[in-house]
């Protein structure tokens, strides 16, 4: 594996942790606003506050799955470092 490929599979690896939290960010954003058109309450808070509350639950729900993910990919690594670095 050659460090082209490693970078592939960095990349490949932060999409795959990262892309639910931002959907679900994104799903609640779009719900928010909804809800902001139909009662005209245009408030900031309204629009922060429930979206960091949906996506840190998210974020807790999926930890042992983002550590199992981040886990292996370490260990993949000190793996090729061990056998180049000889």
């Amino acid at each position: 594996m050659d460090l082209l490929a490693i970078a592939q599979n960095t990349v490949k690896i932060i999409l795959l942790i990262g892309l639910p939290s931002l959907l679900v960010s994104m799903i609640i954003g779009l719900i928010i606003s909804i809800f902001s058109a139909v009662t005209q309450v245009n408030d900031a808070a309204l629009s922060f506050v429930p979206k960091m509350i949906f996506v840190s639950a998210f974020i807790l729900f999926t930890l042992p799955w983002v550590g199992e993910h981040i886990e292996t990919f370490a260990i993949e690594l000190w793996n090729m470092i061990l056998i180049f670095g000889n």
